[in-house]
């Protein structure tokens, strides 16, 4: 298995940003216009699979990059 140096390698976080564009673009259909608050919290939880990915990549540690998995 060849190492990986960066996080925008892992296919995980490949997934979790087409994730976000699906949401994205479900959100931006007119069933979510009156629910403003809904459509925010579901694209800010979308976006911290991804943020957290990189974050814990970048730790020192895989227990610490595995905690931020979790």
């Amino acid at each position: 298995m060849s190492k990986v140096n960066s996080f925008e390698e892992l296919n995980v976080w490949k997934k979790s940003r087409s994730f976000n564009q699906v949401l994205f673009k479900i959100t931006s259909d007119g069933l979510f216009d009156k629910e403003y608050d809904l459509k925010r919290q579901i694209r800010r939880a979308s976006i911290s699979i991804s943020s957290n990915i990189a974050e814990g990549f970048e730790r020192n540690t895989d227990k610490e990059f595995i905690q931020f998995l979790y």
